[in-house]
């Protein structure tokens, strides 16, 4: 579900606004072909910039997860698809790192780094 973006997280708005988007189409919720708001609502919505939509939904196009028509909007260009398997990676760490009582920001900072280092 859009919606709006969270001033106070340290992450930039324009980037929670791809990852909202990422979210939609990972959960099936915009589908190839299928349109996004337009401009002006998704402002609304994430309540910030026109600027910063602008920015979100350029970076989404350079990905080639969006495309854009001029004078007719953005559209999902692509899908992006988790296997079951992957998802039951995920939810297993999910549950381990929460029983730790580790919270969700040292989770995306060490997940990062460990991103940026990883090979492969």
């Amino acid at each position: 579900m859009l919606k709006q973006v969270d001033k106070h997280s340290g992450i930039p708005a324009y980037i929670q606004i791809i990852n909202m988007i990422k979210s939609e189409i990972i959960l099936g919720k915009f589908t190839p072909g299928d349109q996004l708001p337009p401009v002006r609502e998704l402002k609304e919505i994430f309540q910030v910039n026109i600027n910063t939509v602008l920015k979100a939904l350029e970076k989404l196009k350079i990905e080639g997860i969006i495309s854009s028509e001029q004078g007719i909007g953005y559209f999902i260009n692509k899908d992006i698809k988790l296997s079951d398997d992957t998802i039951e990676e995920i939810k297993k760490v999910v549950k381990k790192l929460k029983k730790l009582n580790i919270d969700i920001q040292t989770i995306f900072i060490i997940f990062e780094e460990v991103w940026k280092n990883e090979k492969g």
